[in-house]
């Protein structure tokens, strides 16, 4: 349940970033794209930062937290890149 939670709050992040890239950029779909390239490395720590804190206080071992770590940084960014895939390319 809580790698859930962690999922979701990365797709809030990144409707965060792709709003504001469309209030503060020009043109709006390229500075959309963009904001949803500049997600992808501040959701690494953040989905790292998960991991070190499931590894350092909950006790779990690298070997059991890596593949958390894998969906819980693949899903949001897959999504990242489709956001930047489609408006990109207009």
């Amino acid at each position: 349940m809580r790698s859930a939670i962690i999922i979701g709050a990365g797709l809030v992040l990144l409707a965060m970033f792709v709003l504001i890239g469309r209030f503060v950029g020009s043109p709006v779909a390229s500075a959309m794209a963009r904001a949803a390239l500049y997600f992808l490395p501040v959701w690494f720590i953040a989905a790292a930062v998960n991991m070190w804190l499931g590894v350092a206080k909950a006790g779990y071992s690298v070997a059991e937290e890596a593949p958390i770590f894998a969906l819980v940084f693949a899903v949001p960014a897959a999504v990242a890149l489709f956001v930047w895939w489609h408006y990109s390319r207009g």
